[in-house]
């Protein structure tokens, strides 16, 4: 009887991927352009904090936002108009991550000339963090509302970047969330991420957090 050949073919996809997303970040390094590749459940208040940064940052660099959403431009315009930076929205066409091969087509359309790009992911701590963007840098946000939770719940999100941020402070006195075992949570499944909590509202700690890019695009 003939035998029959089983292919694993998410193991392809994810091989497919991983060498685009490889080559994305040599070309990257070659302009010395730093992607940021910005994780997050829905509500995290990824995009206003996004917003708040780049308000920032674009005093020192230029900064460009690629938005990727399932639908809807919402983002990308929010984001254009309150800071006047470069910006594009990605709809994913129902899919819940971004890959190597969709982070360039948004590269491209974003164009040249720029020293630091935002890829604000889908909303969505699972499927993202399984594909490589070509990002130089991932980044988590993890806010208050959430609990301190995820990082035993969602684990490899955590594992995968470079960045925690812990998003919306200003509401600690509002909801049970425990900062320090928060940190010990992600510290056991990635102790080489740096932790920042800020509050976009407030502005608290977003000083931190702007010198922790600041001290990274020195590197690049």
């Amino acid at each position: 009887m003939q035998q029959v050949k089983t292919i694993l073919l998410s193991k392809s996809v994810f091989e497919d991927n991983d060498r685009e997303a490889d080559a994305l970040r040599a070309r990257l390094r070659e302009k010395g352009v730093c992607l940021v590749n910005v994780m997050s459940s829905p509500g995290s208040g990824k995009t206003t904090l996004l917003i708040a940064l780049i308000c920032r940052l674009m005093k020192k660099y230029r900064v460009g936002v690629m938005e990727a959403d399932i639908d809807s431009d919402i983002d990308a315009v929010n984001v254009a108009r309150k800071t006047g930076c470069r910006s594009v929205q990605l709809h994913t066409g129902g899919m819940c991550h971004l890959d190597a091969g969709m982070t360039a087509q948004g590269l491209n359309e974003l164009g040249d000339g720029l020293d630091l790009v935002f890829l604000e992911n889908v909303g969505n701590l699972v499927c993202p963090a399984e594909y490589d963007t070509g990002a130089t840098f991932n980044i988590v946000i993890l806010s208050v509302p959430e609990g301190e939770d995820k990082p035993l719940k969602y684990p490899l999100v955590f594992q995968n970047s470079d960045l925690v941020v812990v998003s919306k402070i200003d509401a600690l006195p509002y909801f049970d969330f425990d900062m320090e075992k928060c940190a010990q949570y992600i510290s056991g499944r990635n102790g080489a991420a740096a932790l920042i909590p800020v509050s976009a509202k407030t502005g608290e700690n977003m000083d931190a957090l702007e010198n922790w890019f600041i001290n990274k695009l020195s590197e690049v």
